[in-house]
């Protein structure tokens, strides 16, 4: 008999992203939050001392789990190149416009010979059932939040606005926690989630292009 072979979609946990709040599979959510990087070489003993004491009191502090997630993306300096035509034509010195196009140039050959990539860092936060408590919570059937049966619709919805409220509220301590230790950080949105599982399940594959939210750096 034919070994069917399974679609690749169902080896994806990800059912739905919606309202910036990933979905899996098992019911459980998810929350991811951009930070910013920090140059702690360049501080001094004293700021490097308090940075890791907040930082160690931002883990301590947590009652939930969180994953520390690092994206490594290849540089594009398509736009950093475009800019730099557009300011070229704008030149009126012949001699800067030479210039110009021999720094774009320079910067095309430097990239394309040099594997230049950079990084971005993220937080993943959860949200599950095995958080809520039995005892007639009303976020106590987590695991009933998207499957049709008896409850309509209305409820479900009502459902989730109550999940999404729990683990916003996760992130904003995440965030706090972060600020305090001198990390800037930005929850990504729908269109964000989308492109960011898009590249991780299709590597190699072109980027769906999808509107940008400011970095937090």
């Amino acid at each position: 008999m034919a070994k069917i072979s399974k679609s690749t979609q169902e080896f994806v946990p990800v059912k739905e992203i919606r309202d910036g709040i990933v979905i899996l599979k098992d019911k459980s959510l998810r929350m991811i939050v951009m930070a910013s990087t920090l140059n702690f070489a360049l501080k001094s003993e004293d700021e490097q001392n308090a940075i890791i004491m907040q930082y160690q009191n931002f883990l301590n502090s947590l009652d939930f789990s969180i994953q520390f997630f690092i994206e490594s993306r290849k540089l594009d300096i398509g736009n950093y190149v475009a800019l730099l035509e557009d300011a070229g034509k704008k030149q009126a010195n012949d001699l800067l416009k030479i210039q110009i196009r021999e720094y774009i140039e320079f910067i095309k050959n430097f990239v394309s010979s040099t594997n230049i990539v950079e990084k971005i860092f993220y937080v993943v936060v959860p949200y599950s059932s095995s958080v809520v408590s039995s005892g007639g919570s009303p976020l106590g059937d987590i695991l009933g939040f998207f499957k049709g049966g008896k409850k309509g619709g209305a409820d479900k919805d009502i459902r989730f606005e109550e999940a999404k409220l729990q683990i916003q509220q996760r992130a904003g301590v995440v965030q706090q926690g972060l600020m305090r230790a001198g990390i800037r950080s930005v929850p990504l949105n729908t269109e964000e989630l989308i492109e960011l599982y898009y590249k991780l399940f299709n590597p190699g594959e072109a980027e769906p292009i999808i509107a940008k939210q400011e970095s937090p750096e």
